[in-house]
């Protein structure tokens, strides 16, 4: 076997298989890199987090929301998005499209649904800012322009985060009676759901 890639024509596999580990090396460290950022940034601009909740949609079913957040800012919803590559989307375009330098691929615009979270949750909260922002991590490039709702890593920070953390902590304080009417909506519509599927 030695033999078969020492002198022969297939030289080149072993350093190639070299390159194509250290690719899928790095890879797996910036994305690692960027999801702990990412974490990091989420627990930096929130008071009180919500994962995985699942509320009324304001016309007789659930909507379901990845991340909730309550800032200083009021609530924020937070759609993440994973794609390595050119990203071209627009505000008014209903498919997105991504290049990367080996595959091309197109996407719904995630920004109706986005919509539609906040639409929910403002339902439930009428009198408070509810903001939402699509994340993207660290892989993928916007080059024509970024859409509206969308947002880097440190697009978050810098509009969420507050420096100050008293008048931080004074503003949480005034969302906060809104903040647990989601947190009781949320548990209504879980408890619901699960009596429904067991058929209560």
């Amino acid at each position: 076997m030695d033999e078969f890639f020492a002198g022969g024509q297939y030289w080149w596999v072993p350093p190639l298989l070299a390159v194509v580990f250290l690719l899928l090396l790095w890879f797996w460290y910036r994305r690692r890199r960027s999801g702990n950022r990412l974490q990091k940034v989420l627990s930096d601009i929130s008071h009180d987090r919500i994962d995985n909740l699942l509320i009324p949609n304001g016309d007789d079913g659930e909507i379901q929301i990845d991340h909730l957040l309550l800032t200083s800012r009021g609530l924020l919803i937070v759609d993440i998005k994973e794609v390595v590559g050119t990203v071209f989307g627009s505000d008014k375009m209903q498919e997105w499209t991504v290049i990367s330098h080996d595959r091309r691929f197109t996407f719904a615009n995630p920004q109706p649904a986005l919509y539609d979270r906040i639409a929910a949750v403002r339902h439930i909260v009428r009198q408070i800012p509810v903001a939402g922002r699509v994340v993207f991590l660290d892989g993928a490039e916007f080059t024509k322009g970024v859409p509206k709702l969308v947002a880097s890593i440190d697009d978050l920070q810098a509009e969420f985060g507050e420096a100050d953390k008293s008048v931080a902590n004074v503003k949480v304080e005034a969302f906060k009676p809104h903040w647990d009417l989601v947190r009781k909506e949320a548990l209504g519509t879980q408890v619901g759901e699960i009596l429904g599927r067991r058929g209560i």
